[in-house]
């Protein structure tokens, strides 16, 4: 059987969760349907995609670590640190099929010559959050489809160059374009050279440190005395750093412009603020890479931390933001720079333990709940904060 044969006899199986007719009737008088709903991750593992302009770019190179994009991260990202959210934060997979028959009371649809038009690497992820051999129980993960279908080989093929090429502007490009990030680029650069931010969403991330991770982490780190909501300094509410870039990148923009408008409600607060940004950077993302591969989480058990024989390899997000918000207890000015400097009498390995059993007790095994548990982030820094104390003692 010839390839274009053996693609015309393929008939795939495709379990949905909810499905709506939103034909037009354009699309009416045009002799095509458009359905649009949300299917369970599994049902697009076998789905191809030979009809799309973009293939799923990591497997094509074949690596799948080193050559991820940002796109790859940020997909990757959302699965393992907001997996209940995947299906409203990711925009979906596009799939035309020459006819479908739609079985409503199994919830099944028969696409007859199927293929993904766009969003080859939303699938690709889904696949490799499927395949992930972490051990850490999956989160039944949805996504949103849409089905087009139609018999005009023309049609399809400018609806898959159409919907791979429509960019947005993010609003990193905005704060990036405004200069923002400059100063904060300058002081990382004193101690890592060759680095640069990424300001721009077409920067990719193999070239470009990711910035908004960056802020991320500096705003876990941010100590209690100049947490920018006075009201939450007895124990400041950290978890949106876990998993809100957006937010992070936001509170980053507010409290740059304060800084620089000497005429601006709460300036000097402000000002401060933002030096601690400035000062901590380069320190945050050495922390970050740090604790990412710690090899203090040997011998836990944890399932979802990806080794290597015995080497860490990757701690997820969701275990290490806690931990990050706890060291904050640590920060303080030594020769009038913001430092984490923990005192002598601690040791990484009892913040390690205790995050351990916050995992595995509170968290249930999951490190998304460990991400968003504000208890877990309490209890961490009740640890950290008690030998900041006894170190002031001493």
């Amino acid at each position: 059987m010839t390839a274009l044969a053996e693609r015309r006899a393929r008939r795939i199986s495709f379990p949905y969760h909810t499905l709506r007719n939103i034909s037009s009737v354009e699309d009416n008088d045009a002799k095509r349907r458009v359905f649009s709903g949300n299917a369970p991750a599994t049902s697009f593992v076998s789905l191809p995609d030979d009809e799309n302009v973009r293939t799923y770019i990591v497997t094509a190179e074949g690596k799948k670590r080193q050559r991820l994009t940002d796109v790859h991260r940020r997909i990757r990202e959302t699965l393992q640190n907001d997996p209940e959210d995947f299906v409203i934060l990711n925009s979906g997979i596009v799939i035309v099929a020459r006819d479908v028959e739609i079985d409503e009371k199994s919830k099944t649809i028969i696409l007859a010559e199927p293929s993904i038009i766009n969003g080859s690497q939303t699938r690709g992820e889904l696949n490799y959050y499927l395949e992930s051999p972490s051990g850490t129980p999956l989160f039944p993960v949805s996504c949103k489809f849409e089905i087009i279908v139609t018999d005009d080989d023309d049609l399809i093929a400018e609806i898959s160059i159409a919907r791979n090429f429509q960019n947005d502007v993010a609003t990193l490009s905005i704060v990036g374009r405004k200069g923002l990030l400059e100063e904060l680029e300058d002081r990382l650069q004193k101690s890592h050279s060759d680095l640069k931010l990424r300001k721009s969403e077409t920067e990719r991330s193999d070239d470009y440190y990711d910035t908004e991770k960056l802020l991320q982490v500096i705003t876990a780190l941010i100590p209690a005395e100049i947490w920018p909501k006075v009201k939450e300094r007895d124990d400041p509410k950290k978890v949106f750093t876990y998993s809100m870039k957006a937010k992070c990148l936001k509170q980053f923009k507010e409290v740059h412009e304060k800084a620089k408008k000497p005429d601006a409600d709460g300036h000097e607060e402000a000002k401060a603020l933002y030096s601690f940004y400035l000062d901590i950077a380069p320190q945050a993302l050495d922390l970050y890479e740090k604790w990412k591969s710690h090899p203090g989480f040997k011998g836990t058990g944890i399932r979802s931390i990806e080794r290597d024989g015995g080497k860490i390899i990757d701690v997820p997000d969701g275990i290490i933001f806690p931990i990050l918000a706890a060291l904050s207890a640590f920060a303080k000015k030594v020769k009038g720079r913001w430092k984490i400097e923990p005192p002598p009498l601690f040791s990484d390995d009892e913040v390690i333990d205790a995050a351990d059993k916050q995992y595995k007790t509170a968290a249930h095994h999951n490190p998304w709940n460990m991400g968003k548990n504000l208890a877990i982030y309490s209890a961490l820094l009740q640890i950290t904060n008690i030998y900041r104390k006894l170190s002031d003692r001493s």
